[in-house]
């Protein structure tokens, strides 16, 4: 078993510790149907990503511009945080795959602003699976476990996070070693994380795109007839995409911002002192409101199954890309925030309903096959 591999990233920016496998191509609708029917694990299952098209691109960028200060800014207060709670070290541990970028972008901001050089690996956690426990051991056999800091990129209903305590407190039972169970992200609308820089439901730039802003890595894979029990869990490399990819041109247009917002004082970004602003809920605001509209939708659609319903505008946007979408709700059609996926729902001829009551900037319902 290799050790890492660090997809499309500098090797000193990331080990993820997944296999590259060949993955076979399921369709969307092959693979929803087969998920909703209860035949397949999604995680057994992979729909192979398309070149983003030009138009697409030119949304990204626009998001990107849009959205690259408040990233940069939630990094910073993100890596600050992650100082005062990991005295004696720290070790980045990012989940595949929303959260590798993120990972990235802490690594760096943590080396160039704290004096501090932690070691980043990516690793695997799938829902209802758990985590990649090879993928610990390995991670354990080179640091202390309470340096371990999981990162992701936000939060939608909190599955991850349940299923982050679910895997840990499995793993301690099994092999009596205890990893707090935290989970650190850019934003928190489900009130689960642990430490969040923000509780706004606002793009992230890099939830937009697949592979080709995460390293060239597909999200991970289980695949039994190509993985052996000591392997780690597995994974697509897009290597073909090598001429699309801006995983690190992502990454290097981020740290520029943050150059600026710790050393520039002539820019508008500059704050040293990194202030919190922007919509700071309490978590408990946070999991009531999350309850409160889980139970509307379920009323106002019949949707009984809470894993079709994808609030937010990352969990948006991964339904749009990956799943078998039904409905598109967003809060304003002039928000400059959804109009990437107003761009895929119109071209996957998916029905948007605007919805000015809505707790979250927009909602994704995969559409209903049993």
């Amino acid at each position: 078993m290799s050790d890492y591999f660090s997809g499309s990233y500098p090797s000193k920016d990331v080990r993820f510790l997944l296999k590259p496998i060949h993955v076979e191509n399921t369709p969307v609708h092959v693979k929803e149907a087969l998920i909703q029917a209860g035949k397949k694990h999604y995680s057994q299952m992979l729909t192979h990503e398309k070149r983003p098209s030009r138009d697409y691109l030119d949304l990204f960028r626009r998001a990107l511009a849009d959205n690259q200060a408040r990233v940069a800014k939630h990094t910073l207060i993100l890596a600050k945080r992650i100082i005062e709670t990991r005295g004696n070290g720290v070790t980045l541990v990012s989940l595949v795959r929303a959260g590798t970028p993120v990972g990235v972008l802490l690594k760096r901001v943590l080396a160039r602003y704290f004096d501090v050089d932690a070691e980043h690996y990516s690793i695997s956690i799938i829902r209802d699976i758990g985590i990649d426990e090879n993928a610990l051991h390995h991670i354990l056999e080179h640091h202390a476990p309470a340096s371990i800091v999981f990162i992701d990129g936000w939060t939608g209903k909190g599955v991850i996070s349940s299923q982050l305590e679910t895997s840990l407190r499995r793993f301690k039972e099994k092999y009596r070693i205890e990893i707090p169970a935290e989970l650190y992200v850019l934003s928190d609308l489900a009130g689960t994380a642990s430490v969040s820089a923000s509780t706004e439901d606002y793009l992230i730039p890099s939830s937009i795109l697949n592979a080709t802003v995460s390293g060239l890595v597909s999200r991970s894979v289980i695949d039994k007839k190509q993985l052996r029990e000591t392997d780690y869990h597995g994974c697509h490399f897009y290597r073909d995409y090598s001429d699309a990819d801006i995983s690190k041109g992502f990454v290097d247009s981020i740290m520029r911002v943050a150059d600026e917002i710790m050393t520039q004082p002539a820019s508008p970004h500059f704050d040293p002192e990194l202030r919190l602003s922007g919509e700071r809920l309490p978590k408990q605001v946070l999991r009531e409101r999350s309850r409160q509209f889980l139970a509307w939708v379920r009323d106002s659609f019949g949707i009984a199954d809470q894993n079709l319903i994808k609030p937010g505008i990352g969990e948006s946007t991964r339904v749009l890309l990956r799943r078998e979408a039904d409905l598109l709700l967003v809060r304003k059609r002039e928000d400059p925030a959804v109009k990437h996926l107003l761009y895929l729902a119109e071209t996957k001829n998916i029905a948007i309903r605007i919805c000015p009551d809505l707790p979250y900037r927009s909602v994704a319902l995969i559409k209903e096959l049993t």
